[in-house]
């Protein structure tokens, strides 16, 4: 069905002689889907579609509009690459002269739970599933709302538009993904995947949050406990973000997005969950397993051969697989999406060289140098060419959104943190006892312990130690963890090894660190590795 709303034209957009659908259900988008050969269902009727030949996004067809709203508050470079005015309105007129005179499907939502800081956006589609994809990652509005609805932002996405001569337009190549902050509008061209869409909206807000409403947009998970303190998990793809961030005894905030308010606030800006499939089962992650039903929409799966049921461990189309479902298809969420509190910030990493503790405590300065870092490491086999562990960075563990320098967003969470009292703990939900494929990753359950021991308080009164060449705080003692693990040193056969192996971490952390040395303060560069290697050898050796 189609809610009733006032304003139907999209002739004020450039779109002409087109047949627009308004804010359609669920089954209305599901069904159009199959009926068009846009997708499939599952056996227990979830639908499932194919993005095409993207099946993730593409960061270096990524631009932003630089004018005079851009040209000094953004930072410029590998990440935000420019385009010019002129070059996104010819742009802009091509995608609506391409997508006149054909059906459309329009829906209006908004952005960020908190009412003070909610934004609207109007979306329009070429497909219909990615407007599926938009009812359940943004908040869906009533119809007394939808009556008044006035767009803040508009997302147009047309994946079936190529640009022609894409230099002439001043990007690389025919599909782009476009911000506009003094039209308010984002572009998505040549490109089906439906989290260009929403990373776009996340971009926009990462400028506009912090340079306009004193707000930090943070790429993290959140929830809250029963006495009303909020955690915040912050974490690169593979980390455990979704993952530890949805426990039993707590409510989920959000998994990917949130916002923290001058007021302490903690906001998700979404209104639903986009999680990765790969290698699902309902024993590892229960939440997601079960969220996946009527309502949801998978992307780029495999069936098992002759059915109908899904292969989760097939990465045929692409590692990436995805599903997005509305989070309530969670039972135990946080209404509405946002607590106050915040007490506790976990910064998730993947050490696959075994190095870093599974748990430490960090200072202010050690907070803010590992937010600007945003390290993980990936191993072989999860991107082609990969075949032993190398660092990974991304600086405030979200870089390719972030319009504007890390160090202002790193000054911000110090502000934050030092104004609630907040705890910084790193955790490591990599390996022990050696680098991947010599040592063993860390065991959930041992993670589970660490956090649960964090949230109830109890590693506030244990005793702790200094790690000789990260000068992480680690705690001697955790409920339900083998002591011997929590100085990763005792773990590996060969302590000379395990020194030479930090050392080139810590060396790898430093190289990285470079570029931003000269907007970090003394107390944020500080916060680094120790490395002095004879100091390190003749205390240890």
């Amino acid at each position: 069905m189609e809610s009733t709303i006032i304003e139907r034209s999209l002739e004020k957009y450039g779109l002409n002689n087109v047949k627009a659908h308004w804010n359609l259900d669920e089954e209305t988008l599901q069904k159009l889907t199959l009926e068009q050969g846009l997708g499939v269902e599952t056996e227990n009727g979830t639908l499932a579609v194919n993005t095409g030949k993207f099946t993730g996004r593409s960061p270096k067809d990524r631009f932003l509009v630089k004018d005079d709203y851009t040209k000094d508050k953004v930072w410029w470079g590998r990440i935000n690459k420019p385009i010019s005015s002129e070059n996104f309105d010819r742009l802009y007129d091509e995608v609506t002269k391409y997508l006149s005179n054909k059906e459309v499907y329009a829906r209006d939502a908004a952005v960020c739970a908190d009412p003070k800081y909610q934004l609207n956006v109007r979306t329009i589609t070429e497909y219909p599933w990615s407007n599926y994809f938009i009812k359940n990652m943004f908040l869906r509005l009533n119809e007394e709302e939808l009556a008044g609805f006035e767009e803040d932002w508009l997302v147009l996405c047309a994946p079936g538009y190529e640009a022609p001569n894409p230099e002439s337009f001043g990007i690389r190549k025919g599909n782009f993904s476009i911000l506009n902050f003094t039209k308010k509008i984002a572009l998505v061209g040549g490109s089906a995947y439906t989290g260009e869409m929403k990373k776009g909206i996340f971009s926009a807000l990462n400028l506009i949050l912090p340079v306009e409403k004193n707000v930090l947009p943070m790429h993290c998970s959140a929830n809250i406990g029963k006495n009303g303190d909020t955690a915040i998990f912050f974490g690169l793809s593979g980390t455990g973000k979704t993952t530890l961030s949805a426990d039993p005894n707590r409510k989920l905030i959000g998994d990917d997005e949130h916002g923290w308010t001058a007021e302490n606030t903690i906001f998700n800006f979404e209104g639903g969950c986009y999680a990765k499939a790969i290698d699902l089962t309902e024993e590892k992650e229960p939440d997601i397993f079960r969220a996946i039903k009527p309502g949801a929409l998978l992307e780029n799966i495999v069936f098992k051969e002759g059915t109908k049921e899904v292969d989760y461990f097939d990465s045929t189309i692409t590692q990436n697989t995805r599903v997005s479902y509305p989070i309530d298809h969670i039972d135990a969420i946080a209404k509405p999406s946002y607590g106050k509190n915040p007490k506790n910030i976990f910064f998730l990493t993947c050490d696959a060289f075994g190095v870093l503790p599974p748990v430490s405590k960090l200072t202010p300065g050690q907070a803010a140098y590992h937010f600007i870092s945003g390290y993980t490491a990936k191993v072989a086999g999860t991107e082609a060419g990969v075949t032993e562990p190398i660092p990974s960075f991304s600086a405030c563990f979200g870089e390719p959104f972030m319009p504007l320098h890390p160090t202002k967003y790193a000054e911000m969470l110090s502000e934050k943190m030092i104004e609630a009292g907040v705890n910084v703990w790193l955790i490591n939900t990599g390996w022990s006892g050696g680098s991947y494929g010599v040592g063993s990753r860390i065991k959930l359950k041992y993670t589970r312990a660490m956090i649960s021991s964090i949230l109830e308080g109890e590693l506030e009164k244990v005793e702790y130690e200094q790690h000789p060449i990260f000068g992480l705080y680690m705690p001697k003692y955790c409920k339900g963890v083998p002591t011997e693990i929590l100085d990763p040193m005792n773990t590996w056969l060969q302590k000379g090894a395990y020194i030479s192996k930090s050392i080139q971490l810590a060396h790898s952390f430093h190289l990285n660190f470079d570029k931003f040395i000269n907007l970090a303060s003394d107390e944020i560069m500080h916060g680094g590795p120790l490395i002095d290697a004879h100091q390190i050898l003749d205390h240890h050796l």
